[in-house]
């Protein structure tokens, strides 16, 4: 009998240690790291939130080459972990087939639909934080011309556009917009000298403020706009940092609140996060403060309040709206 103890000890060491591996989450960052300044990033920032206040880790993957996706899912439910959050739309085919694999393990997608009972799906409506950086750069340009830069040419980019466009059309009727979408490749996301290229081509016309939903890529664009005394918008994480003074604002979507309220408990199901349920909004901080008025602040607050009371549609492209100006 004494002799069985040791080996009980170390059955239950062990068992103790895979129940251990089987709660530690992970995330999968998608095609432009975790330090892409944008997408990634936030959901980056959401994590190590998560990390800070539970004294807990989780396992990691960034995506370099779209190949890697299905594999990545794989190891990690292999491994036990547990709920595993993939960043971004594009790894939505790999968790569609990998969590029908899996049927007991806990996966959610940040930026996608997967329907099925074990998979938490987080959609944000890019459509409102869009309307409302179109407005403020219609408010804000001196020439009747402002610029988009796109990054992969999808609908979810054109989700993007048609929100800016909506917004500044509805401010200025006159104003002219520019756009231009980088490529039809997962590369368009870490181009930044072609953003800088199509940003540059779009101050030659005229535009004075350019908007980039283009994740890495977009870093191109805001030194374009330095470098040309413009202005420019960042997306998905507040990027007004990374050229303070000429950053008009940035549209925030809250990609690390979503990894850090999954991390913090998962529930299967479809969330969609907008303007009412601050999902997605304009960033004001010290970097941009100079350059927002209590005037234009008090213009865009007041339609961004219509757009949640429902006085203002937004059309989004993505269901089938037509972009309405």
């Amino acid at each position: 009998m004494k002799s069985s103890l040791p080996r009980l000890a170390a059955l239950a060491l062990l068992a103790g240690s895979a129940l251990a591996q089987a709660q530690q989450p992970a995330v999968i960052f998608d095609m432009g790291g975790k330090f892409d300044k944008s997408f990634n990033q936030a959901g980056y920032q959401g994590a190590e939130r998560w990390k800070k206040e539970s004294g807990k880790t989780y396992l990691e993957f960034e995506i370099s080459n779209d190949t890697q996706r299905v594999q990545a899912l794989r190891r990690m439910a292999e491994r036990g972990a547990s709920p595993i959050i993939s960043i971004g739309f594009a790894q939505a085919s790999a968790l569609q087939q990998v969590a029908k694999d899996f049927p007991k393990t806990r996966f959610a997608i940040i930026d996608a639909k997967v329907d099925l009972p074990n998979v938490q799906s987080v959609l944000f409506k890019e459509q409102e934080g869009s309307y409302l950086v179109g407005a403020m750069a219609a408010l804000v340009s001196k020439t009747g011309k402002v610029g988009f830069v796109g990054g992969m040419d999808i609908p979810l980019i054109r989700k993007f556009q048609c929100g800016y466009e909506q917004g500044a059309k509805a401010t200025n009727p006159k104003i002219e917009i520019f756009s231009n979408m980088t490529g039809t490749t997962s590369t368009a996301w870490n181009d930044p000298t072609r953003g800088g290229e199509l940003a540059k081509a779009q101050f030659a016309k005229g535009s004075d403020i350019v908007f980039a939903a283009a994740g890495g890529t977009g870093v191109g664009v805001y030194q374009a706009a330095k470098d040309a005394g413009k202005l420019a918008i960042g997306v998905d994480s507040n990027q007004n940092h990374l050229q303070p003074g000429t950053m008009l604002t940035s549209m925030v979507k809250g990609v690390d609140v979503a990894v850090y309220n999954v991390l913090k408990g998962w529930k299967p199901g479809v969330q969609v996060l907008g303007l009412r349920e601050d999902g997605v909004n304009y960033a004001l901080d010290q970097n941009n403060a100079k350059l927002i008025t209590p005037a234009l602040k008090a213009k865009v607050d007041a339609i961004k309040a219509d757009i949640i009371a429902g006085k203002v549609k937004v059309a989004d492209y993505m269901a089938g709206d037509a972009c309405k100006f």
